[in-house]
């Protein structure tokens, strides 16, 4: 029961989110904002299909343990995938807030982005292994929480200070994702049942494309 719910959720889940970013890329039309949240959304769909497409076969045939290797570089595109995600959400923050200068937070973005990509891609990771480096999984998502706490606190002071209603809670959404994700990273391995906060984090991103899809339906139908 638990293996069908698995799938049927990472089913909808893909699904949902490619198609929500497909729709905000169609219906942009000159708007910046909506296209660049639509490429977030299909960057952040497509990006973990490369891991859940091929978990969802494995749990529907002959198992995980079978499909090791390609789960695990599966995982790496993932990773630098959603390293790319949280890149456009900051250009996100930039469009919508105006803001034109900040050039030393736009490098240490980029900078943090780098490093998390290259100790992504290190054969250190073990990706292909069926035990990966635990140690290493650590230090390639220490850059990533350092982007993940930038954004927040970007979004949180932004939508306060000039009473954004619309974008009140992406800080929330990007916080709770970090949440959720960062004990799997720490505990995952010593205690598997934890690797279920795997589900409320996609929910977190789930949210988040809701969040960028309903201010583009604000934003249309005030035209």
């Amino acid at each position: 029961m638990q293996t069908i719910v698995e799938i049927i959720f990472d089913v909808v889940y893909l699904a949902f989110v490619i198609t929500v970013g497909i729709v905000m890329i169609r219906r942009a039309k000159g708007d910046r904002q909506t296209l660049l949240f639509g490429v977030m959304a299909v960057v952040l769909g497509s990006g973990d299909a490369f891991h859940l497409v091929p978990r969802v076969y494995a749990l529907c045939t002959s198992g995980l343990e079978a499909f090791t290797a390609v789960l695990g570089i599966g995982r790496m595109i993932t990773s630098v995938t959603m390293t790319i995600f949280y890149l456009l959400l900051y250009h996100v923050w930039r469009l919508r807030y105006g803001v034109t200068e900040k050039r030393g937070l736009t490098l240490s973005m980029y900078l943090l982005a780098l490093a998390r990509i290259v100790l992504t891609l290190l054969p250190q990771n073990g990706w292909t292994s069926a035990s990966p480096s635990r140690a290493w999984g650590i230090y390639r998502n220490i850059p990533f929480a350092l982007m993940g706490e930038i954004v927040t606190f970007i979004f949180r002071s932004e939508a306060k200070h000039s009473g954004d209603k619309g974008f009140r809670h992406v800080w929330l959404a990007v916080l709770s994702s970090f949440v959720f994700y960062l004990p799997v990273v720490l505990w995952a391995e010593t205690v598997p049942a934890i690797g279920a906060l795997m589900i409320p984090k996609t929910c977190a991103y789930i949210w988040l494309v809701l969040i960028g899809y309903s201010e583009m339906r604000k934003r249309q139908d005030e035209k």
